[in-house]
């Protein structure tokens, strides 16, 4: 399915019929790698939406940089459109970060918070500094020749958790604009019942990220899915969704 916002195709995947729950996929993804939470989802009476992302799978490319809360404009009409007022709320890892902003800004909307592997914690770090020195000495020696497969390779293997490498057009400086943008400090903020959602091996998210939401959003619950990685949504879904209808 698809609609138009502002002149911009968005396409979308729903399932089921009853309460709304929309779930925000992560970087880099789209809405056909939570197909199968939500069929077991919209089996327990939801309406399960899963739009792709501006910028991703189906839906339009975008015609100039994004930031976070150009996404969250973004969901602001698209709910409208759909026309869901009061909803259930996911966001897995990217997606995670615009579903904290949008549970801050529309706290009587939101009935309950999913944040699974939320890339939400931005903070600079020593390995991330390292990593920016090494993307800043690549860019100096493009005129090298074979430079964009060198490139590459030392993404792949020396910076290795980086999305950057494998973004193009105006989505390396979204990519950028949404790794610097630290919304950790309105964690405090988020009201609604929150229930965050890790795999004790991630190591994209660290596990300690979650024990930090944990303590700053009072109304939240911690689950820990034992030997599940950040792409638990893909090794693990039905016991992801087990444990989302656990704690509806």
């Amino acid at each position: 399915m698809e609609i138009t916002i502002n002149g911009a195709k968005t396409n979308y995947q729903a399932f089921g019929d009853g309460k709304p729950f929309l779930i925000l996929h992560g970087w880099g993804s789209a809405s056909d790698r939570w197909i199968k939470e939500a069929e077991i989802i919209s089996a327990k009476g939801f309406k399960v939406i899963v739009p792709d992302l501006p910028g991703f799978g189906e839906s339009d490319k975008l015609e100039k940089p994004w930031r976070d809360n150009d996404y969250v404009k973004w969901f602001e009409e698209f709910t409208k459109e759909l026309c869901v007022e009061n909803f259930y709320l996911l966001g897995y890892s990217f997606g995670g970060a615009l579903a904290a902003k949008i549970a801050v800004k529309y706290p009587q909307r939101v009935q309950r918070l999913f944040l699974v592997a939320s890339a939400v914690i931005r903070k600079k770090t020593a390995p991330k500094d390292f990593s920016a020195r090494v993307a800043k000495v690549i860019k100096v020696l493009h005129f090298l020749p074979y430079y964009a497969f060198f490139r590459k390779a030392v993404y792949k293997f020396i910076i290795r958790k980086s999305d950057y490498v494998y973004t193009e057009g105006v989505m390396k400086e979204t990519y950028l604009n949404v790794i610097s943008d630290d919304i950790s400090y309105k964690l405090s903020f988020i009201r609604v019942p929150t229930i965050i959602i890790w795999g004790d091996k991630d190591q994209s998210v660290p596990i300690e990220d979650a024990h930090i939401i944990n303590e700053k959003v009072k109304n939240s619950k911690l689950v820990i899915i034992p030997g599940a990685d950040h792409l638990m949504h893909k090794q693990l879904p039905e016991i992801l969704a087990e444990k989302i209808l656990e704690n509806i």
